[in-house]
């Protein structure tokens, strides 16, 4: 029997001021319909003391609880399968401008740009002083190798769920036009997740970063919207396709909060809504 999740990324947030969410605006009749049929409850996703983010509910989520600070830059080269030399690392630097681009080639680092002004720079440990407009993300553990195997399919944009769930040893699927917005294809998401369940994986993980991508923006239309996307073009689908089995599980909830007010990421624990074919 395989088991099908749907990850909406940064999905949940604090209560507005008339009380709701964007999770409670969105109209999602196949997540409701989902609930009415199943069980809802919470579940804490980021350990006391680590940031809410991805790069720390995502391994969670998988099956490995961080002891620590995730290495946010080690996903994200995982994810897009970018060797780390012996001695070496990744550094993950955001808002870096051109003249930061052109001191860190002179310091003999390689660039990958990984979109929005963020680049990936891999090379020695210690990277140059680059000016205050940078944003240099924090070291930290890398998720271990050999937690998970193939039977586990994470189907996402390349980015930190990709890359935990290929560091912790799960097969990744990229589809076309899986960009970890909003403007993402969730229909190929979804056929990919249609592929695994026919091939027997045991468990298929679907990660959606556009309500989260739409948060960080302070667009709470837009974040509502991409709710109503999964919940139309994915969480829609998968059910149908469970139901026609007449065997398997379908799971939907968050790693984590990302206020569409605030445009901050959100700790508080997230509910998921359970439903058995």
């Amino acid at each position: 029997m395989s088991r099908v999740e749907v990850v909406l990324d940064g999905a949940t947030e604090p209560a507005g001021p008339d009380g709701t969410t964007s999770l409670q605006r969105a109209r999602t009749s196949a997540l409701d319909a989902l609930a009415a049929a199943g069980t809802t409850t919470l579940r804490a996703t980021i350990p006391a003391g680590l940031p809410a983010g991805t790069e720390t509910a995502m391994p969670v989520l998988l099956g490995w609880t961080p002891p620590g600070r995730v290495d946010r830059a080690a996903l994200e080269a995982a994810a897009r399968r970018i060797a780390i030399p012996d001695g070496g690392r990744a550094h993950r630097i955001d808002a870096v401008t051109r003249s930061g681009r052109a001191t860190l080639r002179h310091a003999g680092f390689r660039l990958h740009e990984i979109g929005r002004g963020r680049v990936l720079a891999i090379g020695p440990e210690t990277l140059p002083v680059l000016g205050p407009a940078s944003r240099v993300w924090s070291g930290g553990v890398v998720p271990p190798g050999g937690v998970l195997d193939a039977r586990t399919v994470l189907i996402a944009a390349p980015g930190a769920a990709a890359g935990a769930a290929s560091l912790l040893g799960a097969r990744v699927v990229v589809p076309a036009g899986a960009t970890g917005d909003t403007d993402s294809n969730l229909r190929a998401k979804a056929d990919a997740a249609l592929r695994a369940l026919e091939e027997g994986a045991h468990r298929i993980v679907v990660h959606v970063g556009g309500p989260d991508a739409a948060a960080h923006r302070r667009d709470e239309e837009a974040k509502v919207c991409a709710i109503e996307a999964a919940d139309r073009h994915l969480i829609g689908p998968l059910r149908s396709a469970l139901a026609h089995r007449g065997n398997g599980s379908l799971a939907v909830g968050a790693d984590h909060g990302c206020d569409p007010v605030t445009g901050r990421h959100d700790a508080a624990p997230v509910p998921w809504t359970e439903w058995s074919a």
